[in-house]
């Protein structure tokens, strides 16, 4: 099968990493996802990919934007949508992950995405159901679908992702969003630094292929994009994080910031972004920021997704 020429050749039912892709499947991903934009530009927003499909939102988390990407995503394509929160699930009775799963297939569902707090928590669905699962963000493991929006950002905007300077900025320790940048980006060929304070950086990082700095200053010198994490100040845990003030004293992105980073360089954020902290309301309402852009991007790299998995898994089953 093909969309505008692409030649399908995706057979993994789930899309559980970055890490378990090969180069040629991300590059799939993107190519895909490049094939559906255009799907967000017409007056009726449909196609029919998936009509007859049922996709159910399972979020253990609470979320907005990758939430109702997802669900926009979904509906784009036809299918039912179905949200579940763990607030209002039977998980507050007790129920086991592995037991919501096997309930939602007896529904006859079709692909669940999912968010959990737990790491590796979406492997271990996908190894007990049959129906395609989806990570939409699993402890700080990983959250590829936000990793591929990003890269598929940044070849729109600078026309390639080999030999890119990418700078990954904050909260890299506790980030499931910058680890998926670094295996997405690191297979493309980009070249990642990692910056944030020392107590933000987990130990061995450098393993998996990047540069780490502490100042960043010198890490926006040769950078092409600044991705900006969130500081998750919410887990509160004691002395994991340096003070609010003093951290965007050294880290925050400004405007001054960037008049001495490499000229034309590209803001990104995932996401909700605390103003003052992580960077300035100047920086991410300017010209550099590209933060709404990756927004609408995320719509068609998650219709992408979906209706790969959605393919692998009605062709293995034949």
């Amino acid at each position: 099968m093909t969309v505008k020429g692409i030649i399908m050749s995706w057979v993994r039912k789930d899309l559980l990493g970055l890490e378990y892709l090969s180069k040629e499947e991300i590059e799939l991903i993107l190519s895909t996802a490049d094939s559906f934009k255009e799907v967000s530009t017409r007056e009726i927003k449909k196609v029919p990919a998936l009509r007859g499909k049922t996709v159910v939102n399972l979020f253990y988390e609470p979320s907005t934007r990758t939430r109702v990407s997802f669900e926009v995503a979904a509906k784009r394509l036809s299918a039912d949508v179905i949200n579940i929160a763990s607030e209002t699930s039977s998980v507050k009775k007790g129920e086991t992950l592995i037991d919501t799963g096997k309930n939602i297939q007896a529904l006859k569902a079709d692909i669940i995405v999912m968010r959990h707090n737990y790491s590796g928590a979406a492997v271990v669905l996908a190894r007990n159901i049959d129906l395609s699962v989806i990570n939409a963000g699993d402890g700080w493991h990983e959250h590829p679908t936000q990793a591929l929006l990003d890269i598929f950002t940044l070849k729109e905007k600078l026309g390639r992702i080999p030999g890119l300077h990418v700078t990954i900025v904050g909260d890299i320790a506790h980030s499931r969003v910058a680890r998926s940048n670094i295996w997405g980006l690191t297979k493309l060929g980009a070249k990642v630094t990692v910056c944030a304070p020392a107590m933000l950086i987990p130990p061995g990082i450098e393993e998996l292929g990047v540069k780490v700095s502490h100042d960043l200053g010198e890490a926006l010198k040769q950078a092409d994009a600044v991705n900006v994490l969130r500081m998750q100040f919410e887990r509160d845990e004691e002395e994991a994080f340096p003070k609010q003030l003093e951290y965007f004293q050294n880290f925050g992105i400004t405007a001054e910031r960037l008049k001495k980073a490499k000229k034309g360089i590209i803001v990104m954020h995932p996401g909700p972004i605390n103003r003052g902290i992580e960077m300035s309301s100047e920086v991410a309402d300017g010209a550099n920021s590209v933060i709404l852009e990756q927004v609408t991007n995320g719509i068609a790299v998650r219709m992408a997704v979906l209706f790969l998995v959605a393919q692998a898994r009605e062709e293995n089953a034949a």
